[in-house]
């Protein structure tokens, strides 16, 4: 999992959603979109419609160039209202109409839209970074929308197009670009929801989807930041089950670990490990994070079997601790296993890569060495955001730059 931020809470009015007449086709649009240049007028504009699946602007607004007033060296990890957010709604007839970029505020929403009665809504999690030269890097947003298409097929919904998604993507984080922060000190993290907002009374699937886009720029997940994190293994609770939703980023696996994470937390620990549901001795994941295991130089983790999400950072990360000589194993991996490792360390979008300092399961305590922050975790981090901050070159063709 990679699980994100906090709810919209009470936030000012915003002037009422319009413009969902003109419809487009969902076509299939799997093209790779990597390692390119996407630019946008800077100020007041309206982009003209386009064919295909292009999530067009249809709306004008007027972008500030008024300074955030943030504290950048004390950036948590919660939301901060930034000035717009991204808005495309779907009908019966399964095709997504133009998007909008729309001052950030409130929705309206029936009290039987399906997303609140049945639960039938997915998100995703992605970053921005600014580099040193003040352009502003998306890092692999083409994942993000193949995952969601995986997903809403799952969740018996329709899905905006790979280049929909990552067109909306993009114009959203241009339109708040003044909240990227500055490099080295944060990141825009990218909030994509699929729900349905159609209102239904019987089980079925919704009548109407709402996609929307929402940012706020972040610092670290875990207040200890690339400081060793402490969890528990879970006993009682499980995450998933073979059959269910788990490999999918739907809404309600976050709503189930909140009780275990409560309970962890109170005890003092970072959060929770939780354990295969079928022999309840097989590592899945934690609750907004993949799990990784180092013994030997050999690096493994929990396969991609249905109960565990397909992060990205955790493919990102096994693609470059390979291409960096290292043997990597995606298997089923014991919780002893994991109390012999050598080091362990977590991934995800809002944590990228955590250092295990202690797991503590069924009353017992091991700690790893090295105050847990363990050579290749470190190496691993090192290389992964240099590259996802532009501070190095991109050999892997995982950064679209937006130019502004």
């Amino acid at each position: 999992m990679e699980l994100g931020l906090a709810s919209l809470g009470a936030l000012p009015p915003a002037p009422p959603l319009a413009g969902w007449l003109t419809r487009h086709s969902l076509s299939p649009c799997l093209n790779k979109i990597q390692n390119h240049i996407y630019s946008m007028p800077s100020l007041s504009y309206k982009v003209p419609s386009v064919t295909e699946c292009h999530a067009s602007l249809s709306t004008n607004y007027m972008e500030t160039s008024q300074a955030v007033d943030l504290d950048w060296e004390n950036l948590g990890f919660g939301l901060v209202e930034t000035d717009f957010m991204y808005v495309a709604k779907c009908g019966p007839d399964g095709n997504f109409s133009k998007g909008e970029v729309l001052p950030f505020g409130p929705i309206a929403v029936s009290p039987s839209a399906g997303v609140l009665n049945y639960g039938q809504g997915l998100f995703e999690g992605l970053k921005a970074y600014r580099k040193t030269d003040g352009s502003i890097l998306l890092f692999r947003p083409e994942e993000n929308a193949t995952r969601m298409i995986t997903g809403a097929d799952r969740m018996c919904m329709p899905a905006p197009t790979v280049e929909q998604f990552v067109d909306a993507v993009k114009q959203t984080v241009l339109a708040n670009k003044r909240w990227v922060p500055p490099t080295s000190k944060g990141s825009l993290y990218i909030r994509p929801l699929l729900m349905g907002s159609g209102a239904v009374l019987g089980l079925a699937p919704a009548p109407e989807y709402t996609f929307i886009i929402f940012v706020s720029p972040v610092g670290n997940y875990f207040k200890e930041g690339l400081s060793p994190i402490n969890l528990i293994v879970e006993d009682k609770f499980h995450r998933a089950s073979p059959g269910g939703t788990g490999g999918v980023k739907t809404i309600g696996n976050y709503a189930l670990v909140l009780k275990a994470q409560k309970i962890a937390k109170g005890k003092g620990y970072s959060d929770v490990l939780y354990l295969d549901a079928v022999h309840d001795k097989y590592l899945e994941e934690v609750s907004s994070c993949n799990i990784f295991v180092v013994k030997d130089n050999v690096i493994s983790t929990p396969a991609i079997k249905g109960t565990i999400l397909p992060g990205i950072t955790r493919k990102s990360i096994i693609e470059v601790a390979q291409s960096k000589g290292f043997k990597v194993e995606e298997r089923l991996v014991s919780v002893d296993e994991l109390l012999n490792a050598d080091e362990v360390f977590c991934t995800g979008t809002a944590v990228v890569v955590s250092p295990v300092g202690s797991i503590t399961y069924l009353g017992k305590r091991v700690e790893y060495g090295n105050q847990g922050v363990g050579v290749i975790s470190q190496q691993l981090y090192k290389s992964l955001t240099s590259l996802q901050m532009g501070l190095v070159e991109d050999c892997m063709g995982w950064t679209v730059q937006l130019n502004q």
